[in-house]
Formats: structure tokens, C-alpha cells, sequence
């Protein structure tokens, strides 16, 4: 996506939230960064629409979403936004915390079989 098409408001939320990332997403990025998992180029904290995702792939349009224990109280934006990013065709995998934290291999795994990769 362009950055003209980004608010400067959710840009500099993007920027933020890349230097405060958890243990998990910071783990999780450590796979995914310079095209380490199978060459496939992520990119963190993207804007997309009015959301900021975790982990976009912008030639496959796939998107990786981490999520802590508030996402389990939070399920209907989380689904919200899924739905809205499935609409604009983009794929969407989400894993807890926990999982990224001790099964980073399945994760792994997982996101290039979900990919058609693996």
C-alpha cells in the first residue's frame, strides 16, 4: 500500500508499536525478518485499512496476527477485522502468545502450509 494512503496518526501508531513489540512478536520476527522463513519477505506492524497487523506479506497478501490473553475478551473486533481484511483478500492465520513462545517451529510450519509453501 502506498504511503500516501496511510493517516499520519496510524503511521506513527505503526512506528510506535514496532519499537514496544512483545516477547512473542519479537520471537515470531526474528523468523519472518529478511526473508528468513523460506524467503518470504514480511514486513511488522503494517497499516492496512484502519488497522495496524502484527505481520503482512505484501506478495501474498497473508497477514500474522500474535495475540495475548486481552484477545481472548476482545473476539468480536478481533473478528471484525479479520472479515475486513478477508474482504480486501488478504489471508489471515492468528496464534496465542504462548504457542509462538514454546512451538515456534509449528508456527512456523503452519504459516507457510497456510501459505502453500509447506
Amino acid at each position: 500500500m502506498p504511503h500516501g494512503k496511510v493517516s499520519p496518526h496510524l503511521r506513527r501508531n505503526a512506528r510506535r508499536m514496532r519499537s514496544a513489540m512483545t516477547e512473542a512478536e519479537l520471537k515470531l520476527w526474528n523468523e519472518l525478518r529478511a526473508h528468513r522463513l523460506m524467503g518470504l519477505g514480511f514486513q511488522r506492524q503494517v497499516p492496512i485499512g484502519r488497522y495496524i497487523v502484527d505481520f503482512a506479506c505484501h506478495e501474498h497478501k497473508f497477514v500474522v496476527e500474535v495475540d495475548g490473553s486481552q484477545h481472548a475478551e476482545n473476539q468480536t473486533h478481533d473478528q471484525a477485522r479479520t472479515t475486513y481484511l478477508e474482504q480486501e483478500g488478504w489471508k489471515v492465520v492468528r496464534f496465542w502468545n504462548e504457542d509462538v513462545l514454546t512451538d515456534i517451529d509449528n508456527v512456523c510450519t503452519h504459516i507457510l502450509r497456510r501459505m502453500g509453501r509447506g
